[in-house]
């Protein structure tokens, strides 16, 4: 189901809507999008992802963000709550509320059919503009599959996804890695 848009407002508009809200709403270009829930498959790769890292990254200067972290995209003015982020050393945010992220290392999205063809296509475009973004990872939540996409230095992005025989997807910039059985655990 596509998210229904809501008349035009500044981004400022958004930010005050957005802290008053009950319901997550995503913001570009002037418009708001509700956000639709997710599935149980989809919370529990969630859940799964966060302890995860969360244990890897517990004596690392790395912090792990669950989908109630706003992300605002600068240079595009995106405004969105990815699954999941990472941010390894400094945070930074818009302001001291500290409920918009600027600086994530990692972003996590649990792909849905719903939200596949933008979370590859329109949003990873996005995505791609913030600096300090290192990796962005994909996780099916249809079959057993972690698709990673790496930042070089020439600014190009490397992909690798995980099968069978190499079941595990490794995130360099924080030290960590994500195992098909971790993400899965319960979910088929």
């Amino acid at each position: 189901m596509q998210p229904q848009p809501i008349p035009y407002l500044t981004e400022e508009e958004y930010i005050e809507f957005e802290r008053n809200s009950d319901i997550k709403n995503e913001y570009f270009d002037g418009e708001i999008f509700a956000m639709a829930g997710a599935s149980e498959a989809h919370n529990l790769i969630v859940a799964n992802v966060i302890v995860a890292l969360g244990s890897q990254l517990k004596k690392k200067p790395c912090r792990v963000y669950p989908s109630d972290m706003r992300l605002k995209i600068e240079s595009t003015k995106l405004y969105t709550y990815p699954d999941v982020m990472i941010v390894c050393g400094e945070r930074k945010f818009d302001d001291k509320q500290k409920d918009m992220l600027l600086n994530p290392d990692v972003i996590v999205e649990v792909l849905s059919d719903s939200t596949e063809s933008y979370d590859r296509s329109r949003k990873f475009c996005h995505y791609r503009q913030i600096a300090s973004l290192k990796e962005y990872v994909m996780i099916s939540q249809n079959i057993r599959k972690i698709e990673k996409f790496l930042k070089t230095e020439n600014r190009q992005w490397l992909w690798e996804e995980t099968d069978e025989e190499y079941p595990e997807i490794i995130l360099e910039s924080a030290g960590c890695s994500l195992h098909l059985e971790e993400v899965y655990d319960k979910v088929f």
